[in-house]
């Protein structure tokens, strides 16, 4: 086995003292990431953390280019949340606008109903409706499948995860209302005016900006858990292969493809390196320049959505497009760590990449990966680990 390594991405740091961080905490959190490339157990994983609009930490672990992007998977979904919310803020859009009004081939076997915000808040009833991505590339494509969708249950009534449907209706949503292509309009409207100089999400191939692509491939790692070991960790005795949907491991290695990648899947395609990500994060924490409408904004990071979670066995704690940490012991089931506060938001994705923001702290922090490790258990131990970390990096005022 090859020496592992730690490489410091190019980036101006900010002093972690001069910003209220501790930096015996900061490097807590790197020994925790250096560790799983140290045992073997990934190929390379990178972070960044900020705090008050300041990027204080951004580092590359084993092999991979510092600074590097990866498939950041369901992370895109908070992006794609922004976009949204740009829309409702203008008034283009509205929460209780029914999507067959916008878009007339949605209204088919009992879908007429669908509001924009269940699609956004996961409770419109099609959970695994199936779009493969290379038919997404055009509206036409998209709208082929939406007419053919079947409603799993009465719209508004279940909390569900939507691994990509739902987010491909958020993309025709856009560009209905906008004018443009969802790619380009995510790409003009936040990643320009936010510095995000790595996030790509599909064509047009300009919104991607030069640089190290990732030659991240993503590699499966690890195995499924056993019945018995859920059933130790959360209590729930379950055979796990038959809650992953579509989000199995050979769907998530399709991204390696070019040709998926160069479509931009609006609920998981995007790539990026962690810096951008906190970026983001910051930027909804502060709204520079008021990109977005504030009470928009205010009102889309609040939880808004406490129907149970079927998977993880808690309210859903969902905002229009957002997870929120809540009061723990349920925010570590919602992904989150320990110390993060209850106003915490953010959007995971699929092999443990991480991404939140603390209005309390001031804190964003990402985590990436291209380990893919199916032994969820673990990957999840090692999130609650990060997060935690990334949460007590915050000195006390």
């Amino acid at each position: 086995m090859t020496e592992p390594t730690t490489t410091v991405t190019a980036e101006v740091l900010t002093d972690p003292a001069s910003v209220g961080l501790d930096p015996e905490k900061l490097d807590a959190l790197r020994q925790r990431a250096q560790r799983e490339i140290d045992e073997g157990l990934l190929p390379s994983c990178q972070l960044a953390l900020a705090k008050d609009g300041e990027l204080v930490l951004s580092e590359t672990y084993g092999d991979a280019v510092p600074g590097s992007r990866y498939t950041i998977f369901s992370m895109t979904k908070g992006i794609v949340a922004g976009a949204v919310w740009l829309l409702v803020g203008e008034g283009k859009l509205r929460w209780d606008d029914r999507v067959s009004d916008l878009i007339p081939e949605f209204a088919t076997n009992g879908k007429e109903a669908v509001t924009v915000e269940q699609v956004i808040t996961h409770t419109g009833g099609f959970p695994q409706a199936p779009l493969p991505p290379l038919e997404g590339v055009t509206s036409e494509g998209r709208c082929a499948r939406f007419a053919r969708w079947r409603l799993s249950w009465d719209p508004g009534t279940r909390y569900e995860y939507h691994p990509t449907a739902a987010h491909w209706v958020l993309a025709e949503l856009i560009e209905r209302t906008s004018g443009a292509d969802y790619r380009t309009f995510v790409h003009d409207r936040i990643v320009s005016p936010l510095g995000m100089t790595t996030f790509g999400l599909g064509h047009p191939a300009d919104a991607i900006a030069p640089g190290p692509d990732g030659g991240n491939e993503l590699v499966s790692v690890g195995e499924l858990p056993t019945p018995d070991e859920m059933e130790a960790a959360i209590g729930m005795r379950i055979e796990l292969a038959d809650f992953l949907g579509e989000v199995t491991t050979d769907a998530l290695l399709s991204f390696n493809r070019s040709d998926f990648k160069a479509v931009g899947v609006p609920g998981a395609g995007g790539i990026a390196n962690a810096a951008d990500i906190v970026r983001y994060y910051q930027g909804l924490l502060h709204n520079p320049g008021d990109l977005w409408n504030p009470d928009t904004l205010a009102a889309a990071t609040v939880p808004f959505v406490e129907l149970p979670d079927p998977l993880m066995g808690v309210p859903a704690h969902r905002s229009q497009g957002m997870v929120v940490a809540g009061d723990p012991p349920d925010s570590t089931r919602r992904g989150y760590g320990h110390g993060q506060g209850p106003r915490t938001f953010g959007h995971n994705g699929a092999g443990g990449q991480l991404a939140w923001a603390d209005p309390d702290s001031g804190i964003s922090f990402c985590y990436l990966t291209n380990g893919l490790d199916e032994h969820v258990i673990r990957q999840g131990r090692r999130g609650i680990g990060l997060n935690t970390r990334a949460a007590a990096c915050a000195t006390p005022s």
